[in-house]
């Protein structure tokens, strides 16, 4: 076999919605970029026909949250952060309940019906704090559904307060944890993982939590942010890593990529450009054949790329983002309205309409 026979094999692989090797994948990631888009496009489709009563390739979700980080102390340093503090610093911080329940009010009255619940891994709040906390905002709120604590949190909860991972997890659900945001993935390598967050949990354990999750009925959602110390066999092999689990539990409502933000950081560099970001989320569509939502990253790109991210395999334009602090302090800020993404759906053809954590339909847009 020629190598163009070769390459029409995995194009024609791509476009039927079979299954590509890592190998494979590489080979699709430097088509032209209008062709690798091309194909994203069309496996969205493919993964979508099916869903809201057969117009789910006609429908771009997106959803009203809130991205609360309940503190910004943290015991492990990552050279790519920017919003850490350590114990004791002058701006160090943990939210109280007047001023945490003044943002999930904000929330709920510009329509939102969930909040994003993650912090450092602070290394002095006991158990109790967590399912207190996580007490009083179902007592207070018992519609608003608890996205919160990534499995690099659940790690460091095993190790501090000494209890079984399940034993744990079942507390948390029990206190009204509803769903778990993929955080803390960065790059699923331990190669990459020991070069710029070697304190933070390795990749077994980081599946380990979201394998635990998803036995439990937990859903769970997967991240990679990439453009940081990893090779492009790094992000294929990442994204291996979570479509292996998603082959065996399911538990997975959708991936969402982003790039790493360097400025203020210890890591420092050069940023991933659009181009590098729009390949990887079209090759993460095509190769994540078990993941039907793909969630466009304008909260780093910006909306204009964000809204170009919907013709390269994304059929979500994910939160509004009411706060955003971790991006943000690494030197990016974009902000959009729920009209701002309506406009933009709107604008590509497609029918905008919101979501809720499990992808379902929630209301007619206003």
């Amino acid at each position: 076999m020629t190598e163009t026979d070769d390459n029409d094999r995995i194009l024609e692989k791509a476009w039927d919605g079979d299954r590509l090797s890592c190998d494979e994948a590489e080979r699709l990631f430097y088509l032209p970029l209008h062709e690798l888009g091309r194909l994203a496009d069309h496996r969205r489709n493919l993964a979508k026909a099916a869903d809201y009563d057969g117009a789910g390739d006609r429908i771009v979700t997106y959803i009203i949250d809130r991205n609360i980080n309940y503190t910004n102390v943290c015991s492990v340093g990552c050279s790519f952060c920017a919003f850490y503090r350590r114990e004791g610093a002058p701006d160090a911080y943990v939210i109280g309940r007047d001023e945490l329940a003044e943002k999930i009010r904000e929330t709920v009255d510009a329509g939102g019906a969930q909040i994003m619940l993650q912090g450092g891994q602070h290394p002095g709040l006991p158990m109790d704090w967590y399912l207190e906390l996580l007490r009083f905002i179902k007592e207070k709120f018992p519609g608003v559904n608890v996205h919160g604590f990534s499995p690099s949190e659940f790690i460091h909860f095993r190790e501090l307060f000494r209890k079984p991972l399940r034993e744990i997890l079942r507390a948390f659900v029990d206190a009204g944890l509803g769903s778990i945001p993929g955080g803390g993935a960065e790059v699923l390598v331990d190669r990459v993982r020991r070069e710029v967050s070697p304190g933070k949990a390795c990749v077994d354990d980081w599946l380990s939590v979201m394998e635990e999750a998803h036995a439990m009925g937990l859903r769970t959602t997967a991240t990679m942010m990439f453009g940081q110390a990893e090779d492009l066999r790094d992000r294929i092999e990442h994204m291996r890593r979570i479509r292996d689990l998603q082959d065996r539990t399911g538990g997975f409502t959708a991936f969402i990529c982003w790039t790493f933000q360097p400025e203020n950081t210890r890591l420092g560099g050069d940023k991933a450009g659009p181009q590098e970001y729009l390949r990887t989320q079209a090759l993460a569509r095509i190769f994540l054949d078990n993941f039907r939502n793909v969630q466009s990253s304008w909260v780093t790109q910006g909306p204009e790329v964000g809204q170009l991210a919907l013709k390269f395999g994304a059929n979500d334009l994910g939160s509004i983002m009411l706060e955003e602090n971790v991006v943000s302090s690494a030197g990016t800020s974009y902000r959009m309205t729920a009209a701002d993404m309506e406009r933009l759906i709107s604008e590509l053809g497609y029918e905008p309409r919101r979501r809720n954590v499990l992808y379902e339909l929630v209301a007619d847009s206003d």
